[in-house]
């Protein structure tokens, strides 16, 4: 799966500048107005073309919602990747968390409406158009179940599923209050996230929010 998104990015990257704008402007919808509230004309309006000139990139609105999403996916999928390179010989359970939190975070806040989409419209969109989207969302949250598995090795799994959902129930919904360009930094969030999630599993935290 993640050979088959780093295939998907490098279309990306070459695709026409007209397929770059139709993606932008309707990620940046899906955002505002949720799936159902988007429309393929709002879509082309903020485009700057035609309604008719989004089927020269899109055969429909769920093609373009899969495709944002897809986009978001690729882009958490390699900042874990990058995590996970940049931990392999982390000491502590602490900084290895640390690092995959803000590496998710990071993804969120720097892809902009990709990734917010998942927040923000997922649930919202068709339950067909949902279906080919959850294999990728899977395999994603499958890297932080092993994640989880190797950092805590003595909780049982049922109970590392559980936590692992909380975690990014919290991550997630960041989306929805924080600014990145406020006083409080993605890298200070990622610590006070991570620090509170330790606290339950491993003990107290210091006055920065990190496990002590």
């Amino acid at each position: 799966m993640v050979a088959e998104t780093s295939e998907y990015l490098a279309t990306e990257q070459v695709e026409p500048s007209g397929r770059r704008r139709v993606l932008d402007a309707a990620a940046a919808q899906f955002v505002a107005h949720g799936y159902a509230g988007t429309t393929l004309r709002q879509i082309a309006s903020a485009a700057g073309i035609k309604a008719g000139s989004v089927y020269h990139h899109f055969d429909s609105k769920e093609d373009l919602f899969i495709a944002v999403l897809h986009e978001g996916i690729a882009a958490m999928v390699q900042a874990f990747g990058a995590a996970k390179e940049s931990t392999a010989d982390a000491d502590t359970v602490d900084d290895q968390l640390l690092t995959h939190v803000r590496a998710h975070l990071s993804a969120i806040f720097e892809n902009g409406p990709y990734t917010t989409a998942h927040v923000t419209s997922f649930f919202s969109a068709p339950t067909e158009v949902r279906q080919l989207v959850v294999p990728i969302r899977d395999d994603y949250e499958q890297q932080w179940n092993r994640l989880f598995e190797q950092l805590f090795p003595t909780v049982p799994a049922k109970t590392l599923r559980l936590h692992r959902v909380i975690l990014f129930g919290t991550m997630n919904s960041s989306a929805e209050w924080f600014d990145p360009d406020g006083d409080i930094s993605v890298a200070h969030l990622a610590s006070a996230i991570t620090g509170q999630f330790l606290n339950g599993l491993t003990g107290p935290t210091d006055s920065n929010g990190t496990t002590s």
